[in-house]
Parts: C-alpha cells; structure tokens; sequence
C-alpha cells in the first residue's frame, strides 16, 4: 500500500487538506474502526505464532484469508465514513483535488 493511501486512512478530526478545507465534523466510525484494527493486529500475530509453531498450512491459509477479509472490511468502513462526511464537504467546496484523491486511492485498492 503507497504512502498516500496510508495517510488517507489515517484521517483524523480537524485534519485540514491541500485545498484548504477542514474536516472538522465527527466521524461516527472512527472507535469502531480503531476497534476492529486491534482486533485484527492480535489476529495477525496469532497467525505468526501459528507458523513460528510449525501449525497446518491449510490452518494458517485459513486465518489468513479471514485476517484479509476483515482488512477489507475495514476498508470498506473508512471509504463510506469518507464519502459520506468528507466528499460530500469536498462536492460542496468545490474541492476537485480532494476528488481526485479518493480517486487515486480507490485505484490504489483495486490493483
């Protein structure tokens, strides 16, 4: 994942972008999407141990697609709380460059 993308999904409250705007409005995502990354980290490393002990590979198959999947999930969290609170901000600011933006980062998620 490239550093812009990381830097998109990092969003947090009163960040002001390029064009100028803030986002000062709450995100009602933003504790269960911190939730669900916890979760996901001690997944991870419950899968690492799984390899470090020599476990099945089907197994560790397993838990990784189900780590990837809930990777998605989140994705998809933070791309609707984006649309819904800060494209809309952008659409009515004018702000094609924060547009442009989720654009890229979109293309990013789909390679």
């Amino acid at each position: 994942m490239n550093s812009e993308l990381v830097k998109e999904t990092e969003h947090t409250h009163g960040h002001t972008h390029a064009g100028g705007h803030s986002h000062g409005e709450s995100h009602e995502n933003t504790q269960q999407v911190l939730n669900r990354l916890s979760r996901l980290t001690g997944h991870l490393n419950k899968v690492r141990r799984m390899i470090e002990e020599g476990e099945d590979c089907s197994d560790v198959l397993v838990q990784l697609y189900a780590v990837k999947s809930a990777l998605n999930n989140v994705g998809k969290i933070i791309l609707k709380d984006h649309i819904d609170h800060c494209m809309v901000n952008a659409i009515e600011n004018g702000d094609y460059e924060e547009i442009e933006k989720l654009n890229r980062a979109i293309d990013e998620l789909l390679k």
